[in-house]
């Protein structure tokens, strides 16, 4: 069943054929759709499910979308919102006028997609694009999908930031723009003082809770723009653009700062946590090895130290 709510009317219903869930596609509702619906829109309808089912992007799903319903609904814009995952992509410009839908396929909420204009929509356009929408249902749950399994691949399960295939991608591609761009680039690699001594006194459980505990620290510092991910078990990488060597010594002494400040409860005793951080910063020659190897380096001096401290390769003692 899919379910359209459209901003402007009362919320409708749409039934696709009556069949049980996993048993119907768009195409397969269509062939059933009620008299009421015009051979030449029955016929654009086919045509538009033909056309979603060759992507799983979800920009591109959007853009053809889009591309489909205008010959039948011209309109400036379209919207496509949803908070599991967080999506909000536009294509167009967005005008005055809109008409909302939100969407429902077998009780999974798949988002809404608003359209916009610069006049106003008639309701006999509205049902058309009610209508259009439901070849849009199934292709879009696919790429939603397809989207959730692609970012599960790069997530870290435990803590929910980036994993070490994301961050080995994003390095090589942050590297080559600051080259192309002439722009600084840092990189802190961050290791989490003695992690394995909680392990093994309080169990896993709690070395989780203060894995979690120090991320929550460090993204609390950090611009939306910066890339942080879980390297290893106790070691993450923190990618900061636009940052030079001081800027990033700053703000991984910042970081540090916050994660001493950290404190976990286990059987009833209070732990506290530090972390070590080596720094690096792009130099013209440098590739993504030679980068992440710097910043390693300083962090094992760092670690060698002591711990609970930074240090920043290149910088004078």
């Amino acid at each position: 069943m899919l379910r359209t709510t459209n901003e402007s009317v009362t919320a409708k219903t749409v039934d696709f054929s009556g069949k049980s869930a996993g048993q119907t596609t768009s195409a397969a509702w269509l062939k059933t759709r009620p008299n009421g619906s015009s051979q030449r829109g029955f016929d654009k309808a086919l045509r538009t499910v033909a056309v979603l089912q060759t992507t799983l992007e979800l920009e591109q799903l959007a853009k053809l979308f889009s591309r489909e319903v205008g010959a039948s609904v011209p309109h400036s814009s379209i919207n496509y919102r949803n908070d599991r995952p967080k999506i909000d992509l536009t294509v167009g410009r967005t005008a005055k006028h809109t008409r909302t839908f939100r969407l429902i396929v077998e009780k999974q909420n798949l988002g809404q997609v608003t359209f916009t204009r610069g006049k106003a929509f008639t309701e006999k356009e509205g049902a058309m694009l009610e209508f259009l929408l439901s070849s849009l249902a199934y292709p879009l749950r696919n790429a939603l999908q397809y989207e959730n399994a692609f970012q599960a691949s790069l997530t870290d399960p435990l803590t929910g930031i980036y994993n070490r295939t994301a961050m080995e991608a994003a390095l090589r591609r942050e590297i080559s723009l600051a080259h192309r761009h002439r722009t600084p680039l840092s990189l802190i690699i961050m290791d989490i003082d003695r992690l394995k001594q909680v392990n093994d006194k309080y169990g896993h459980a709690a070395g989780d809770q203060l894995i979690k505990a120090v991320v929550d620290a460090v993204c609390g510092s950090l611009r939306e723009t910066d890339l942080v991910s879980r390297y290893g078990g106790d070691e993450f990488t923190i990618l900061l653009n636009n940052t030079a060597r001081r800027g990033a010594a700053v703000l991984a002494e910042n970081i540090r700062e916050k994660i001493q400040s950290v404190a976990c409860q286990f059987e009833d005793k209070t732990v506290n946590v530090t972390a070590s951080m080596g720094v690096a910063s792009l130099t013209g020659r440098d590739k993504h090895t030679g980068l992440f190897a710097r910043a390693d380096q300083a962090l094992y001096d760092a670690k060698r130290q002591g711990r609970n401290c930074i240090k920043v390769a290149g910088a004078t003692k």
